[in-house]
């Protein structure tokens, strides 16, 4: 892998703090089970994505919406030692905090219950205001936990700029032709890309199929990723299976965001896509050996260094 230049890139996004539950399994609906450990946790998509490229090797300045209550003012904290700019984070007195509930279970899966609070003060005339915070930007990195028109917006000031813009349709909706039309790199999951492609059941031998109609949708690159398995990759010119890593998994609850941050850092710092996305897996493949959100994102010498 080559040496990356530190270039500068923005996320806009959500910032949660993650209260992690670890359980022996995810419980049933009506089902109580006894934890065996608990954790706070700094998190929300937008958020774990600016802390995996941070730590991946970008210069990133965060655009999100706290409250002015303690889980805000702390996550504020953590970025601010991560080298995050946060002098475009929106502070909303009068609602909480980004919130989520998170249950992890033995085998490294989870289900997440999310209070958006903040996240959704983030209005596009926000996004506007701090247009300047795009200038020198290499990407721009976005997903879906702040309102639809913020992140069209978002779109609409990077395409406006010549920006490349990486959207991550997490959680999971129906996206607008007119935002399609400006995202140069679109990363579903399977359950995303099923949602976008109006599927209610796939299977493996779908995933072509589904690259292939997101793609005609917007024109634009697919990175349909699938876990250990790796990442379904569809360009104008190229179309083919990138391998992923297979580690013993731990907590794999920001292995998707630990891969977009890293894939944003990667293609801002000039590798070409498909060493990035390896790259990009390689960090996505550590963070699932680790607990928590953030604090499973691996720094640059680690992604470049660790022995799989």
């Amino acid at each position: 892998m080559t040496e990356m230049k530190k270039p500068k890139i923005v996320v806009i996004g959500s910032s949660n703090t993650d209260m992690v539950v670890k359980v022996p399994h995810i419980p049933a609906p009506g089902e109580t089970i006894l934890g065996t450990g608990f954790m706070t946790i700094s998190g929300g998509k937008g958020a774990n994505q600016a802390v995996a490229a941070a730590r991946a090797g970008a210069d990133v300045t965060f655009i999100a919406c706290v409250s002015d209550d303690s889980f805000g003012k702390q996550a504020l904290e953590n970025y601010r030692k991560d080298g995050i700019d946060t002098s475009c984070v929106k502070v909303q007195p009068g609602t909480h905090s980004g919130i989520a509930l998170i249950n992890v279970a033995e085998d490294g899966e989870n289900s997440i219950s999310v209070a958006p609070g903040a996240n959704s003060w983030l209005f596009p005339e926000d996004i506007y205001g701090f247009e300047d915070a795009f200038d020198g930007a290499k990407v721009v990195l976005v997903q879906l936990e702040t309102p639809m028109e913020t992140v069209e917006a978002a779109a609409e000031v990077a395409h406006a700029k010549g920006i490349p813009f990486i959207l991550n349709p997490a959680p999971g909706a129906t996206i607008p032709v007119s935002l399609l039309s400006k995202v140069t790199i679109i990363t579903p999951n399977e359950t995303e890309a099923a949602i976008l492609t109006s599927r209610k059941n796939f299977s493996e031998k779908d995933i072509p199929y589904m690259a292939g109609e997101i793609f005609d949708k917007g024109g634009t690159t697919v990175l349909l990723t699938l876990g250990s398995k790796g990442v379904y990759l569809k360009t104008f010119d190229f179309e083919a299976m990138i391998p992923g890593y297979k580690v013993k998994a731990m907590d794999t609850t920001a292995a998707g965001d630990v891969f977009n941050g890293a894939l944003a850092a990667a293609l801002a710092g000039e590798m070409d896509l498909n060493e990035a996305v390896d790259f990009a897996q390689r960090a996505a493949a550590i963070s699932v050996t680790r607990m928590g959100a953030q604090p499973s994102a691996p720094n640059f010498d680690e992604i470049q260094h660790y022995q799989f």
